[in-house]
C-alpha cells in the first residue's frame, strides 16, 4: 500500500508543475478565461471528456452497472450524441459567437437580464456540483484505502484549487489532456482483464443469462423493480432527453469558446465523442463482471453504499501490484477534472459577467489586464473554498444515494435552466421576454413536487418531474412562438445580429493572430513522456511475468502518445510558435 501512496503523491506533484508551467501562457483574461482562443482540437477534445466524467462515473454510475446492467448507458448515448451534434454544427456555431464565456452567448441571444441571471445561479449553484463530485471522490478513496473522507476531500480540493489558479484556462485544458492519457490507458487494461477473467464474450454470455443476475440485467426493467421507478422505458426515455439538453443548450456554448476556430471546435467534439462511446464500454464492464465474480466482496464493504465499491474491489484483485495506485490516480484525475472545469468557468463567469456590472453601476475603471489576472485567481481560490466546504458537509450528512443525487439536481434545476436555452438555439425569433417566461413555466413543476412532497404526497420520481418540467417548456416555448413578432426593434436586431455573427467563420489570423499550436504539443508531449517514463518503474516492482507485460502495455501506450504529440511538433516547426 505504501507504494499507492508514493504513486498518488508523485502524480499530484505533476499536476502542480503543470499548473505553475501553463501560468506564463496567461497575459490577459480571455487567456485566462478560454485559452486566448487558441486551443487545439486534441487538447480540447480530451478536456472536454474529462470534464464529463468523475470518480461517481466509477462509484454511482459504477454501482448502477453493478446493479441494474447496461441499461443507465443510455446516459453516455446521450452524451455522444450531444457530442456528435457539436462536431456537425453546434461547436462551430458557438465557437463562433466570438463569446469569453457561456454567459457571454445569453447576454448575446436574450439581453443582459438573462445573462445575469445565468451568470448568478452559475455562481451559486456550480461550488455545490462540483462539491458532489469531490464527496464522490472520497467515497472511492475511502473503499481502497480507508483514508478518511475529510482529509482526501480537503487534500484534492486544495491541489485542484492549486494549479487552476495558477494556469487557469490553459492548465484546466493541459492536466485534463495529461490525466486523460492516463485514465484511459489503465481504465482498458482494467476492462480486458475483467473480461478475460469472466471468460471472454461466451463467459460473459453465460454469466449474463444466470437466473440470479438475468432479471436486474435486463435492458429495461418493470415498474416497482428498482426504486423510483429506475430504468423503465419512461425512466429511459426521460434521462436520454435531459441528458441530452444538458449537452447542446447555449449554455454549454463555454466548451468550445477555446478552440482556434469553427473546425477545431468540431474536431474536438468528435474526438470526444469516440472517447465517449470508448469508455460507455470499458468504464463499466469490470463493475458488471464484480456482481459475476466478486459480489461477496462487494456486498462485505464497509461502507453506506457497498455497490458503489464494485469498481474499485475487482481492481484490487485484477490489477498488477503497483497499478492499483494509476487507477486511483485516475480516479482523483477524473473527479479533478471536472471540479477544475467547473472552477474556472465559474470564475470565468464571475470575472467576466458579474463584477464588470457591478464596476459599472458603482461608475469604477475597467480594471487591467494585470489587475484582471489577479482577481482571477483570488476568485478562483474563493471559489475552491466554498467547494471544499459544501463537500465536507455532505460528508457529515451520509445515506444519500448518488446516482440519484446527480440526477435530482439535474431535473430540479438543470432541466428548467436548459429550456429556454434549447428553444432559443432553434428558434431565430422569439420575444424579449421569452427567456424568463420559459424558465418560470419550466421550474412550476419542479417547485410543485417540493412542495407536495413537503406537506406529505408521494414524492415524484425523477422522471415523473422532468416529464413535467418539458411539458411546460414545450407549452411555454409555443406561446412564446406565436408572439414572436411582438418584440422592439432593437431586440429584434440584437436577435438578427446574434444568427449572423454564429454562422460567420472565425479567420483565426486576423481576429486572434499567432497561434502557439507547437509549443502546446511540445510542453505536454513532454509531460506525457515523463509520465510514461515514471511509470516504467512499476516494472521493477515484484511481479509475475504476465503482470509485467500487462504493466509494459501501459508504459507503451503513454509514450506512443507522447511520441505522436512530439513527433506532430516537426509538422509545425516553421508555421507556428
Amino acid at each position: 500500500m505504501e507504494l499507492e501512496y508514493i504513486t498518488l503523491g508523485i502524480y499530484f506533484l505533476c499536476l502542480l508543475f503543470l499548473g505553475g508551467l501553463f501560468a506564463k501562457f496567461n497575459t490577459n483574461l480571455s487567456d485566462f478565461v478560454r485559452g486566448g482562443g487558441k486551443g487545439t482540437w486534441w487538447i480540447m477534445g480530451g478536456s472536454m471528456l474529462m470534464a464529463g466524467i468523475s470518480a461517481f462515473t466509477f462509484t454511482g454510475n459504477g454501482s448502477a452497472a453493478y446493479e441494474a446492467g447496461p441499461t443507465f448507458l443510455v446516459i453516455y448515448l446521450a452524451n455522444a450524441l450531444g457530442f456528435l451534434l457539436g462536431g456537425l454544427f453546434l461547436g462551430r456555431w458557438y465557437r463562433q459567437t466570438r463569446a469569453y464565456t457561456g454567459a457571454d452567448v445569453i447576454r448575446a441571444r436574450f439581453g443582459t437580464p438573462a445573462e445575469q441571471l445565468s451568470a448568478y445561479v452559475g455562481a451559486l449553484l456550480g461550488p455545490i456540483s462540483s462539491a458532489i463530485q469531490l464527496w464522490a471522490l472520497g467515497i472511492f478513496v475511502s473503499s481502497v484505502f480507508g483514508f478518511p473522507l475529510t482529509t482526501t476531500v480537503f487534500v484534492v480540493g486544495l491541489i485542484v484549487v492549486a494549479y487552476s489558479v495558477s494556469g487557469g484556462s490553459w492548465a484546466v485544458m493541459a492536466t485534463d489532456f495529461v490525466q486523460a492519457v492516463v485514465l484511459m490507458g489503465i481504465t482498458t487494461i482494467l476492462a480486458v482483464l475483467a473480461f478475460i477473467k469472466v471468460g471472454g464474450f461466451h463467459g460473459f454470455a453465460e454469466a449474463v443469462s444466470a437466473p440470479e443476475i438475468a432479471e436486474s440485467f435486463k435492458w429495461i426493467k418493470a415498474p416497482g423493480e428498482f426504486p423510483g421507478n429506475r430504468f423503465t422505458w419512461q425512466w429511459c426515455i426521460i434521462i436520454f432527453f435531459m441528458q441530452l439538453l444538458n449537452q447542446i443548450n447555449l449554455g454549454t456554448a463555454g466548451r468550445y469558446l477555446a478552440a482556434k476556430d469553427g473546425r477545431e471546435a468540431s474536431r474536438a467534439a468528435f474526438f470526444a465523442m469516440v472517447m465517449m462511446l470508448m469508455g460507455a464500454v470499458i468504464w463499466f464492464l469490470p463493475a458488471m463482471v464484480a456482481r459475476f465474480l466478486y459480489a461477496d466482496l462487494v456486498m462485505a464493504t464497509p461502507i453506506d453504499e457497498p455497490a458503489t465499491a464494485a469498481y474499485s474491489v475487482i481492481a484490487r484483485e485484477l490489477l498488477p501490484n503497483g497499478l492499483l495506485g494509476v487507477l486511483i490516480a485516475g480516479m482523483f484525475s477524473a473527479t479533478m477534472s471536472s471540479i477544475d472545469s467547473g472552477l474556472n468557468g465559474q470564475t470565468s463567469t464571475i470575472m467576466r459577467n458579474i463584477v464588470p456590472r457591478i464596476r459599472g453601476k458603482l461608475q469604477l475603471p475597467e480594471l487591467s489586464d494585470q489587475a484582471n489576472l489577479r482577481w482571477c485567481r483570488i476568485v478562483s481560490t474563493l471559489i475552491g473554498a466554498l467547494i471544499i466546504t459544501f463537500a465536507l458537509m455532505l460528508v457529515t450528512l451520509g445515506q444519500v444515494a448518488l446516482f440519484d443525487v446527480f440526477l435530482l439536481l439535474g431535473s430540479v434545476i438543470g432541466v428548467p435552466m436548459t429550456l429556454p436555452l434549447i428553444s432559443g438555439l432553434m428558434l431565430k425569433r422569439l420575444p424579449s421576454w421569452s427567456y424568463f417566461f420559459i424558465l418560470i413555466a419550466g421550474s412550476i413543476p419542479s417547485a410543485f413536487s417540493i412542495i407536495w412532497k413537503a406537506t406529505g404526497g408521494t414524492p415524484w420520481t425523477i422522471q415523473q418531474r422532468s416529464m413535467w418540467v418539458i411539458a411546460f417548456g414545450l407549452t411555454a416555448t409555443f406561446i412564446c412562438w406565436c408572439f414572436r413578432g411582438h418584440s422592439s426593434q432593437s431586440f429584434r436586431e440584437r436577435e438578427a445580429a446574434f444568427f449572423v455573427r454564429m454562422k460567420t467563420p472565425v479567420n483565426f489570423a486576423e481576429e486572434i493572430g499567432e497561434g502557439n499550436d507547437r509549443k502546446q504539443a511540445l510542453l505536454i508531449g513532454r509531460i506525457v513522456l515523463g509520465m510514461g517514463g515514471l511509470m516504467s518503474l512499476f516494472l521493477l516492482v515484484p511481479n509475475t511475468f504476465g503482470d509485467r507485460v500487462i504493466i509494459f502495455a501501459l508504459v507503451a501506450f503513454i509514450l506512443f502518445v507522447g511520441g505522436l504529440l512530439l513527433w506532430s511538433t516537426r509538422e509545425k516547426r516553421g508555421s507556428n510558435s
